[in-house]
């Protein structure tokens, strides 16, 4: 068998079907993974709602949620009967170490944190990424940010950074003070 011509023509043929060949593969895995990946996403999302609402509501906050708009953060409402009793929301910062940082915070209607918890983040391992610990979150449980400014040490406020981490917790800060806005902002228009 003679071996082909080591042309321009032919070397420009195997590099389209070997294109040709790898799309249809990155594309048939895309389909494949697209949908366990959201499933994944939305379970992460439910668990972390779960974790950060008081166990007292009779509804699914993640099927009755609602997207304030103009600020791509998502409130998930925990009613009781027909009355809000508390709200999960989904927030971001961008100011992280590490680019984007986002969490869900729960509040109770008095502007008090329930809770907090990362979903998706790029911080440093052991470092920035300790703002996913309890220790950390212990000390914006019970705040109420009606009657406090949340703020780290560093910049007069009342939250101790994580040691070598002020970037990434001012982020988490950020975040829970932008979902608190917004959600001010959304209460206030539906009054």
């Amino acid at each position: 068998m003679k071996k082909p011509a080591d042309t321009l023509k032919n070397m420009i043929l195997a590099m389209v079907v070997t294109a040709g060949f790898s799309a249809m593969i990155l594309s048939i895995s895309h389909i494949i993974t697209e949908e366990p990946i959201k499933k994944a996403q939305d379970a992460k999302k439910l668990e972390a709602i779960q974790a950060v609402l008081p166990p007292e509501y009779d509804n699914n906050p993640y099927q009755d949620r609602i997207t304030i708009s103009g600020s791509n953060i998502e409130l998930y409402p925990a009613r009781q009967g027909s009355k809000i009793t508390s709200v999960a929301l989904k927030t971001y910062s961008d100011n992280a170490f590490g680019g984007r940082l986002e969490l869900i915070v729960g509040f109770l209607l008095n502007g008090t944190i329930t809770d907090y918890k990362i979903i998706s983040h790029k911080e440093t391992p052991g470092l920035g990424s300790k703002v996913a610990e309890d220790k950390f979150a212990r000390q914006l449980r019970g705040f109420n940010l009606e009657k406090q400014k949340l703020r780290v040490r560093q910049d007069n406020g009342d939250i101790d950074a994580v040691t070598s981490a002020t970037i990434s917790s001012r982020a988490v800060l950020d975040a829970i003070n932008r979902a608190y806005d917004s959600y001010n902002k959304f209460s206030t228009l539906g009054k």
